[in-house]
C-alpha cells in the first residue's frame, strides 16, 4: 500500500528525460549527450532514472564508484558504455574490467598496472585517462601527462579510448580559468590524438554545454541540469524542475503569547500566531542551516521556516493562511516548481547538487512517467 505518511518526494522522470533531449540539442554537430548518474543519480534512483535516459538515446553512462558500475551493468546490459570517473581501487582492476568498466585513471602508476594486470589475465581493458587542465584535483599534471606521450610502448599497449578533463568555473561564465582549461585541454587533445586518432575528448559538465561549442568536443558529460538545477546561475533556468517534496503535518498549534522556537532558542514567535510542526527534518534531508531562513509552500504561499530544524521535524509560521487554509492544511511542500532546489540551497548557503544528494530514504518515492 502506498503510504505517504512520512513524506511523498515526487521524482519526474519525463521532466528528466525532456532535459536530456534538450542539452542534446544544444550541442555541437557530432558530439553525443552522456550522463552522470553518480550518488545514486544524485539522490533520484539510479534504477528509475537510467533506464528514462537510455529510452532517449543515452549510451554514454559516468559513475563515481565501481560498485555504481557494476550495478548498472546488470541493469543496462552490454550496450551503455560506463565510465567510472573516480577510477579503480588497487587489486579490484580484473573485477573492473570483467564487468566491462572503463575506469578514469590518474597517474602513470594506475595506467601502468591497468595495463599489466589485465594484459596478464588476457582481459580487455580500455579505460579513460584524466588530466588536470587547471582545476588542481584529480589529474595527470602537465609533466605527467607529457611523459606518457613520450612512452610509446604505453601507448600502444594501453587502451586509452577517452580523454577527460573537469571545468572548475564552468558556472561562472566570464571566469578567465574556463578558456584557460579549454586552452589546455585542447593542446593536450591534440597531442594525444597525433599518437592514438581514435581517442574521444570529453570537457563539458552542465554548465560547460552553454559555454558554447568550442568546449563541447566528442563527449559532454551533463549531471545536476538533467535534475533540474540551473546550470547558468543568475540566469533563468532553462532546464524543467524534476522534483517536489512534501512533508506531513503533525501538529498545528496556536501561539498565545510571544515565544522561543525550537532547540537553542534562536527564534521567537509573535502572540497570535500560527504554527505547523512537519514530519521531516535533517535526518531526511532538510538541511539544517534553512532554519530561521528558508521556507515551506501550501496554497500559493511561501511559510517561514521557524527555529532549527530538528532531526526528525521543521517548524512552519502558518499564520498567513486563512482559518480555512489552516484547517485544511494537510502538508507543506518544501520541493516544487515555485520553490525550486536552487532557492532551497540558497537559503541554506550551499548548492542543488546538496540537496538532491541529501533527500533521505524515509519518504514515499513516487515516480512519475509522463
Amino acid at each position: 500500500m502506498n503510504d505517504f505518511r512520512e513524506g511523498l518526494l515526487s521524482i519526474n522522470l519525463q521532466s528528466i528525460a525532456d532535459n536530456y533531449l534538450d542539452l542534446t540539442k544544444r550541442l555541437a554537430t557530432g558530439t553525443r549527450c552522456g550522463a552522470v548518474v553518480k550518488a545514486d543519480a544524485y539522490g533520484l534512483g539510479m534504477s528509475q532514472v537510467v533506464p528514462a535516459l537510455y529510452r532517449q538515446g543515452c549510451r554514454d553512462f559516468f559513475v563515481a564508484t565501481q560498485t555504481e558500475g557494476e550495478r548498472l551493468r546488470k541493469e543496462l546490459g552490454d550496450s551503455v558504455r560506463i565510465v567510472i570517473l573516480t577510477g579503480v581501487r588497487a587489486g579490484a582492476e580484473l573485477e573492473c574490467a570483467r564487468a566491462g568498466l572503463m575506469p578514469t585513471l590518474f597517474t602513470l602508476e594506475q595506467l601502468r598496472n591497468w595495463v599489466d594486470i589485465c594484459a596478464s589475465a588476457k582481459v580487455e581493458a580500455p579505460c579513460a585517462v584524466k588530466i588536470d587542465s587547471g582545476m588542481t584535483r584529480l589529474g595527470m599534471a602537465p609533466e605527467e601527462f607529457d611523459e606518457l606521450l613520450k612512452d610509446s610502448q604505453l601507448l600502444h599497449s594501453a587502451e586509452i579510448r577517452l580523454l577527460l578533463s573537469h571545468l572548475a568555473c564552468a558556472d561562472e561564465p566570464q571566469h578567465p580559468q574556463n578558456d584557460f582549461q579549454l586552452r589546455s585541454f585542447k593542446e593536450a587533445g591534440e597531442k594525444l590524438r597525433a599518437l592514438c586518432p581514435e581517442v574521444q575528448l570529453s570537457l563539458a559538465n552542465s554548465s560547460g554545454i552553454f559555454l558554447g561549442e568550442d568546449y563541447h568536443f566528442d563527449i559532454a558529460r551533463p549531471g545536476s541540469a538533467l535534475y533540474g538545477v540551473n546550470p547558468i546561475p543568475g540566469t533563468p533556468n532553462p532546464m524543467r524542475p524534476a522534483v517536489s517534496l512534501s512533508l506531513p503535518i503533525v501538529q498545528k498549534r496556536y501561539v498565545s503569547r510571544e515565544q522561543w522556537v525550537g532547540y537553542g532558542a534562536t527564534q521567537q514567535i509573535a502572540a497570535g500566531s500560527w504554527l505547523a510542526v512537519a514530519r521531516g527534518g535533517y535526518a531526511d534531508g532538510i538541511i539544517r542551516a534553512q532554519g530561521g531562513r528558508g521556507c515551506g509552500w501550501a496554497y500559493g504561499r511561501q511559510l517561514p521556516i521557524i527555529g532549527r530544524i530538528s532531526m526528525d521535524s521543521t517548524t512552519f509560521d502558518i499564520s498567513a493562511l486563512s482559518q480555512e487554509e489552516r484547517e485544511s492544511l494537510q502538508s507543506i511542500e518544501v520541493l516544487n516548481k515555485d520553490l525550486t532546489v536552487d532557492e532551497v540551497a540558497e537559503y541554506a548557503g550551499t548548492i542543488g547538487y546538496e540537496v538532491l544528494t541529501s533527500l533521505g530514504h524515509r519518504y514515499f518515492r513516487r515516480y512519475i512517467k509522463s
